[in-house]
């Protein structure tokens, strides 16, 4: 069996969280959709909401990225900064130790519509063919400036996990919420 490279997982994922937020949510009221566990959680569209915030800066930035990179070497494995470490051990799904959120990106208490969805699953496909560019760059070129400090830079690849890994955490966080809301309505 081949082993799947970091870019192929990280589309699949990709894929199945889009799939996931279709069959999801889509089907669900606005009040179902805006319901919170507690005042100051997030409900299921403010959970994509946030990504949305972030997938309106990285997108831009990763497409960037790989634009000033395609006539570069291309290199298939990553290799983790100290800040892609620091970075992708915050998000990753398992890790379940609430992070502050900076406050432009923290959608509490936003009013949100169906269009949530809409902009994340076009957030998502944009994605998909960011991965997919990225098969044809040097993924180790530090080159994305992080969004709170710009002055840091990630590589290319380490930031495309990053992305991939806290829609992850989020989409997971909105389905705990959906199940909240399922167990206090058959309640």
């Amino acid at each position: 069996m081949i082993a799947m490279t970091t870019l192929e997982q990280l589309s699949q994922i990709t894929r199945g969280l889009y799939k996931t937020v279709a069959e999801e949510f889509a089907s669900l009221s606005l009040v179902d959709l805006n319901y919170k566990p507690a005042p100051d959680s997030w409900s299921m569209l403010e959970c994509l909401e946030h990504l949305n915030r972030y997938s309106r800066y990285y997108n831009p930035a990763l497409a960037k990225a790989i634009a000033q990179n395609s006539a570069g070497s291309y290199v298939q494995s990553i290799t983790y900064s100290w800040l892609g470490k620091k970075s992708l051990e915050m998000v990753r799904p398992q890790n379940m130790k609430k992070h502050k959120t900076v406050k432009h990106m923290n959608p509490n208490n936003s009013q949100l519509t169906r269009a949530t969805i809409e902009e994340f699953l076009q957030q998502q496909q944009e994605l998909l063919q960011l991965i997919h560019d990225a098969g044809k760059v040097n993924l180790n070129r530090k080159a994305v400036p992080v969004e709170f400090f710009k002055l840091l830079k990630l590589r290319t690849g380490e930031t495309l996990e990053f992305v991939v890994a806290h829609q992850e955490r989020h989409v997971q966080q909105a389905l705990r919420v959906k199940q909240q809301l399922t167990s206090q309505a058959a309640a």
